[in-house]
């Protein structure tokens, strides 16, 4: 049989410790239905007690809205040992579990806290009795519990024997300050699961060094019950063990260990949180980043029609995702093939040749080229044997102070000219409002902008191009398209442009 391993996400409360985010009420809200009915973590950690009276309203929602889909007990907060006040405040936010927070090694314990152990463990005695006379269950934090090992071990058996006797659900191990190699997981781990093998223990990883992934592993390994992680890998300096990389890690190389995870909605969920706390997933980021699933050598993509020679277990369609054939100076006429077939166009060797040269121009001048560029290279290259059905003929923008931005703007669609008038709240927004009257009169259909992303080549001086990249969202697909000129409004005329001949 299978070993069942539960996976706790940390995301609303150590992943909010990244520097410079905060969730609001609604945000948390939205993450604790998505992480538990759609990805399917067993458990969240939602919040730290006491911290603000957001926080308080935060909880109070999730709390409420867990009771009626009976998965209160699946709610998580951070409590202290402060006689009792954690636990009012968790009554009064309506949660039911705490995680104490307690020092699991002398350093921690002798210089934050001057107790003795003795001391602490009375005092945890009297948080874990409060919260039981509330009903409530109890899971226990050893801060800095891998310097413990590493430093006091003496002390961290001391204190699990205390916490043998104690009626809690299980022990939370962190390596708090992500010193822990994989050996040393390994080691710790599996000399504590063996002394105490009736006890359900967690493991909390951080990644300083970029081994938390090699460390959770380990810990599943020595048989721990279950992970702490945190989509994106969010958290405090360097973050926390990243959910969607354990999870794979686990579900291809881990056959004994089950999960109850949904591989499908990960990229969904790692893409709502990006949104939320405005960190971007770096595109080379395990499972979730942009490029993961681009083949960016012509080779590889050769590689691809010839049985699929570069294909990995790690198959985009798990994560709800395609594969990608980057265009670029590494690229060769299979990269450019398999865009053409997705776009439905054919060209013959002679043209292909020409294509995959300009192609590779663009790349060594360090341009990006996306498949809804292709058309217009090929237009360029070839001599225009494909047409602009749509061309901006004229536009002026005006911008004075103390009144809207306005604009005027010819446009001509399929041999027909058009033009039109706006106000907006920028340039931009102006001429995006008169394109909308015309194809409104026209009965003709505009996808959505989702994204506008303005970027100058770093080390440039006040007259450099700048490069406006705007994702668009149709009924049936989402697109990029871009446009380089040295004013940042014109540039994004272009990139809609481009978009208007596509679509």
């Amino acid at each position: 049989m299978r070993r069942a391993l539960e996976i706790m996400d940390t995301t609303l409360r150590d992943g909010e410790q990244t520097s410079g985010v905060s969730f609001t009420s609604l945000e948390k809200l939205t993450l604790a239905k998505l992480l538990l009915q759609e990805l399917k973590v067993d458990r969240i950690e939602i919040a730290s007690a006491r911290v603000s009276d957001g926080e308080f309203n935060a909880v109070k929602e999730i709390t409420s809205w867990a009771s009626s889909q009976g998965l209160i007990e699946a709610i998580e907060v951070l409590t202290f040992v402060d006689n009792g006040v954690s636990i009012q405040w968790m009554k009064e936010a309506g949660a039911q579990v705490q995680n104490l927070l307690t020092k699991g090694s002398m350093n921690h314990l002798k210089h934050q806290l001057n107790q003795t152990p003795e001391q602490h463990f009375k005092n945890i005695s009297i948080s874990i009795k409060e919260a039981e006379k509330e009903g409530f269950k109890t899971n226990i934090y050893l801060e800095d519990w891998s310097n413990g090992m590493q430093n006091s071990e003496d002390y961290v058996f001391e204190y699990l024997d205390f916490l043998a006797t104690q009626p809690i659900e299980r022990i939370l191990l962190p390596d708090t300050l992500g010193v822990l190699t994989p050996e040393k997981t390994a080691e710790y781990l599996n000399k504590i699961i063996k002394r105490y093998p009736n006890i359900r223990f967690d493991f909390h990883g951080h990644n300083d060094y970029d081994l938390s992934v090699a460390n959770a592993i380990e810990a599943v390994k020595a048989g721990v019950n279950g992970l702490h992680l945190t989509v994106n890998g969010m958290g405090e300096r360097a973050g926390n063990a990243p959910l969607a990389s354990v999870v794979a890690v686990i579900n291809d190389f881990l056959p004994d260990t089950a999960i109850n995870i949904n591989e499908n909605a990960l990229h969904q969920v790692s893409k709502l949180v990006a949104t939320f706390t405005g960190f971007r997933i770096p595109a080379n980021k395990p499972i979730v980043g942009e490029n993961v699933f681009t083949q960016t050598a012509g080779i590889h993509a050769d590689g691809d029609n010839k049985k699929n020679l570069y294909f990995n277990q790690l198959l985009p369609e798990r994560f709800g995702r395609k594969r990608k054939y980057a265009l670029g100076k590494t690229s060769g006429k299979a990269n450019i093939q398999k865009n053409l077939q997705q776009l439905g166009l054919t060209l013959n060797n002679e043209e292909l040749k020409k294509v995959t040269t300009r192609i590779i121009e663009l790349g060594d001048k360090k341009e990006r080229v996306t498949a809804e560029d292709l058309p217009f290279i090929i237009s360029d290259v070839l001599g225009n044997n494909l047409p602009d059905k749509v061309k901006i003929q004229s536009y002026v923008l005006t911008h004075s102070k103390g009144l809207s931005p306005t604009t005027s703007v010819s446009i001509e669609i399929n041999g027909q000219l058009f033009e039109e008038n706006s106000s907006g709240d920028g340039q931009y927004d102006a001429f995006w409002n008169a394109l909308h009257k015309i194809y409104d009169k026209q009965k003709l259909k505009l996808p959505n902008l989702i994204d506008y992303a303005v970027r100058i080549p770093p080390g440039s001086n006040s007259d450099a191009l700048c490069e406006t990249t705007i994702t668009w969202k149709s009924k049936n697909k989402e697109f990029t398209t871009r446009g380089l000129d040295s004013d940042q409004t014109v540039s994004a005329i272009k990139a809609t442009e481009k978009m208007l001949n596509i679509i």
